[in-house]
């Protein structure tokens, strides 16, 4: 693995190691958040995210299939010059739910270099993955709890919140 890369594996192992104080960490969160709750979680955010570059690791592009709204569908057929029924039928599939998912993963604009080639059009969710700059962070704790398993950003981010909460 090149040096420049993060190791996803260690992270994941990390996450799983921690699951369960984590998910004690959070639950905490939830019955007794201190008043400041949300800039800390701002402020941590933004650290872990000066430390961490996405493109060093793309796992939730290799990994985790966003939800497609049926905005981000319009959008990015439009950005495509798609009619929309030709969009889903070359990417999307109904899930189990009746939501709207890549039909397979990787992501199809993800590029060789990490990059995405759809980035100022890309859908709701991959914007606000890992939801690590939420106010109230505490009501989406066991989204919190799952994307320390993706995502080495949401393992630090919960890192560094146990240590300043």
């Amino acid at each position: 693995m090149p040096t420049d890369q993060i190791d996803i594996e260690r992270y994941h192992q990390l996450a799983l190691q921690k699951q369960k104080e984590h998910r004690l960490f959070l639950a905490t969160l939830k019955r007794k958040a201190p008043k400041n709750l949300d800039k800390i979680v701002q402020e941590v955010h933004t650290e872990v995210f000066s430390e961490i570059d996405c493109t060093k690791c793309a796992n939730c592009c290799r990994t985790l299939g966003p939800l497609f709204t049926e905005a981000d569908i319009t959008r990015i057929a439009k950005h495509f010059r798609m009619k929309l029924p030709v969009f889903e039928e070359a990417f999307l599939k109904t899930d189990e739910d009746g939501d709207k998912i890549f039909q397979s993963m990787p992501c199809p604009f993800l590029g060789e270099d990490n990059l995405c080639s759809i980035y100022d059009v890309r859908p709701k969710a991959c914007r606000e993955f890992p939801h690590t700059d939420r106010k109230k962070i505490y009501q989406i704790n066991n989204l919190t709890l799952k994307n320390t398993l993706f995502c080495p950003a949401a393992y630090l981010f919960v890192e560094k919140l146990r240590e300043r909460v």
